[in-house]
């Protein structure tokens, strides 16, 4: 074992922790009071980005219950190496944000193609105009729809004020901005120290700001959704009457994915309490298939997942990065698990051990360990870490994860349905009543 797997769970459990997190927060409260200066929402927004849209389409109705002030920034798109799979990216996320736009009763339908140039470039320069006016949001809200929605509408508008020169200026300043605070996309907000991308992550920008009771008087009757809060988490909604039979779930996941870790238990026990089956598609991590994931984007991840994963009450934090080795070998014992009907359960003890244990699963002690709980005996698992079939199966899953328009996990399709993320299964159980 080197240092560095010695030493990581330690440093991940202190780095990642809830308790961390709290005192960040109360760190930037005590600075901003001494400071005088107001709560002060950032919202980077890219305007042929669908989830810069949702997001611009809810932060008015954000502003009218919280007395905070939003600054816009618009920005860029992210660079090549934060979006490996750029044009898969663009049409899954209009599509998935016809979903979220459905679930959540906003304004977002999918129009099949992006918005021309020419119409985005026009589309900056209106929200610029209107940056400094006392209804910004309301301005960038329609026009962020109008662009996506009813074009005629932003081709027929008088020309801008802003000049190109003027655009391009606030892009590097915003986009330089966006990157000295640590994120690499648009639809994201940042507040105090804490990034939340997208519809999804509102609810703990929400829970923060409620903790320091800033919400202003608001009436609830102004919005359709009827909770404590705007933009609830995916927790799941009752159904009535029962799916129909016959139905499986795909899980797609990675076991160097802190994502996949902290969907695992949930899909299962989803899939447990609907009799559905669950067909296991692992394949191998990004980095290890040749894609990039930059550092930015790493700390990102892993800062949010925590966050989730105390939300749900999932163990989480005190990690051994499994790349490498240490994911090929776990790999590897899934299809003898499967054969000896522990399948789930091998899966669920891998995920625990490296990222809430610490285990290092490069190591047969710390295999063992996983293995045991699983009552898998290690003289089989010697033989199947021997066996390289597993490769294969990786690949075709890993094929037919690209033919779904899909390259990240976890992942999940079940009928006609194939989404992306952790935060998806209320759109996975929805379809099985559907």
């Amino acid at each position: 074992m080197s240092i560095k797997t010695f030493l990581m769970p330690y440093v991940t459990k202190h780095m990642l922790s809830h308790e961390s997190l709290l005192k960040k927060r109360q760190s930037f409260e005590k600075k901003r009071q001494k400071a005088q200066e107001p709560h002060t929402i950032h919202f980077f927004h890219q305007v042929d980005d669908p989830y810069s849209c949702l997001l611009a389409e809810a932060l008015p109705v954000l502003y009218r219950k919280f007395d905070v002030q939003v600054e816009i920034h618009l920005v860029e798109a992210p660079g090549d190496a934060f979006a490996p799979e750029r044009q898969k990216l663009m049409i899954y996320s209009r599509r998935d944000a016809s979903l979220l736009a459905k679930h959540f009763s906003l304004n977002f339908m999918d129009p099949s193609e992006q918005p021309s140039s020419e119409l985005i470039l026009k589309s900056q320069k209106l929200i610029l105009d209107h940056l400094k006016s006392m209804n910004a949001l309301d301005q960038l809200s329609r026009i962020s729809q109008e662009l996506w929605m009813d074009q005629n509408k932003i081709s027929d508008s008088p020309n801008p004020l802003i000049n190109n020169v003027q655009l391009q200026d606030h892009l590097a300043k915003s986009n330089q901005l966006r990157n000295h605070w640590g994120h690499y996309l648009g639809g994201t907000i940042y507040y105090g120290g804490e990034w939340y991308w997208g519809i999804d992550r509102l609810y703990h920008l929400e829970d923060r700001l409620l903790t320091l009771k800033v919400q202003r008087d608001f009436n609830t009757s102004q919005f359709p959704i009827q909770t404590n809060y705007l933009f609830p988490p995916d927790t799941l909604k009752p159904h009535t009457g029962q799916p129909k039979q016959g139905q499986t779930i795909d899980f797609f996941f990675s076991f160097r994915s802190p994502y996949s870790a902290i969907v695992a238990p949930r899909i299962f026990d989803l899939a447990k309490k609907h009799q559905v089956q669950v067909n296991l598609r692992f394949v191998l991590p990004m980095v290890m298939r040749g894609l990039p994931v930059p550092m930015k984007k790493r700390m990102y991840i892993s800062r949010d997942t925590a966050r989730e994963a105390f939300f749900r009450d999932i163990p989480f934090g005190k990690l051994n990065d499994p790349v490498g080795p240490p994911t090929e070998r776990g790999l590897s014992l899934i299809p003898l698990a499967e054969q000896l009907g522990c399948g789930q359960k091998y899966v669920l003890s891998f995920m625990r051990g490296v990222w809430s244990e610490g285990f290092d699963a490069g190591s047969d002690r710390d295999l063992k360990k996983i293995t045991d709980r699983c009552e898998i005996p290690w003289n089989l698992c010697e033989l199947a870490l021997k066996d390289e079939q597993w490769r294969s199966q990786a690949e075709l899953n890993r094929t037919e994860l690209f033919s779904l328009g899909l390259w990240g996990v976890p992942s999940f399709k079940i009928n006609n349905l194939a989404v992306w993320g952790q935060d998806r299964l209320w759109a996975i159980e929805d379809e099985l009543f559907r």
